[in-house]
């Protein structure tokens, strides 16, 4: 009894903050389900009836963010007055997405849209949520969309992968993906990097992980738990924008190359992709090597939310 006892003392110790993220995030689609059903809702969930409903949700989050992370947002004046696609690391568990989602609306009154992963949308009981709070799964069409409807789209290149496997090192994973980039040519927008210092010190995966990295290739699905939830300091930098550069849309591209056969086209694109994603993927490392201390330190992180020299 003893053991066992000591047992689950310790894992309740080491994931009771993710689990108390999980049952707010659930309690949140509870209000909005209330919110919903109080007032006959039937309106589009992206619209603006739901802002008071989104204002609550995301007052509770700002709190939450200020009380256990002492949560600061700087960079807020690099976002554009229109769209943009904003590209950020991601940590272990995207709470620091979340504050940010929820500061930019009480200080903004902007809406970013999100792209997650597909099995985010398996998850039950969280469909209106993710509705209200602009989630979806990121096709081209969707994306292109938003942009044209004059929303902020963010997405993390790196994903699950990059959630599971990156480490205290904050190496980037984003692997071989630069649809980002293709979608930002197309919809003629800038690109935001953007970043959150101390992510990985708060809230970290286990070391040894062969066997769930074998198995989240196979199945594509983030089976390896998440530990920690120490309250160490968190602040979000936005970078300054990649403009969007006319001298390589596709649309001058195909006038430019229009003589030449389709697959040197098909190539010119690829290489215009390649170059915007590395210039993304550079500028995101760039945030994360000045605000950051590498390899990462929770003792350190921990102690910066005394530092008052960063306000």
């Amino acid at each position: 009894l003893v053991i066992i006892s000591l047992t689950v003392t310790a894992i309740l110790v080491v994931f009771i903050v993710p689990l108390t993220i999980v049952f707010f995030i659930y309690l949140s689609n509870i209000l909005l389900l209330v919110y919903q059903r109080s007032g006959e809702l039937k309106a589009d969930p992206l619209s603006h009836v739901w802002d008071s409903a989104r204002k609550t949700i995301a007052t509770f989050w700002d709190i939450y963010a200020r009380v256990w992370h002492g949560y600061e947002l700087h960079g807020v004046e690099n976002l554009p007055e229109g769209p943009g696609i904003v590209v950020y690391y991601h940590g272990a568990i995207p709470i620091d997405y979340l504050y940010f989602l929820s500061r930019l609306f009480l200080w903004k009154k902007r809406l970013c849209l999100s792209v997650a992963d597909h099995f985010v949308f398996r998850l039950p009981g969280l469909k209106l949520l993710l509705e209200v709070t602009g989630v979806m799964p990121g096709t081209r069409e969707e994306c292109l969309g938003a942009l044209r409807n004059g929303y902020l789209v963010s997405i993390s290149p790196g994903g699950v992968r990059e959630a599971l496997f990156s480490d205290e090192s904050y190496q980037l994973m984003w692997g071989n993906r630069k649809g980002f980039a293709q979608v930002a040519l197309e919809a003629k927008v800038p690109i935001i990097p953007m970043y959150t210092q101390n992510v990985r010190e708060g809230y970290r995966m286990f070391k040894e992980r062969r066997f769930f990295r074998q198995l989240y290739e196979s199945t594509r699905l983030p089976l390896m738990p998440p530990y920690g939830g120490l309250p160490v300091k968190f602040r979000t930098y936005i970078g300054e924008p990649i403009p969007y550069d006319p001298n390589v849309t596709t649309d001058e591209l195909v006038e430019k190359v229009s003589q030449l056969s389709l697959q040197f086209q098909a190539t010119c694109f690829a290489l215009c992709n390649f170059l915007l994603s590395f210039q993304t993927k550079t500028a995101v490392q760039a945030l994360i090597s000045k605000h950051q201390t590498i390899p990462g330190s929770i003792w350190k992180a921990l102690l910066e939310r005394f530092d008052k020299r960063h306000k």
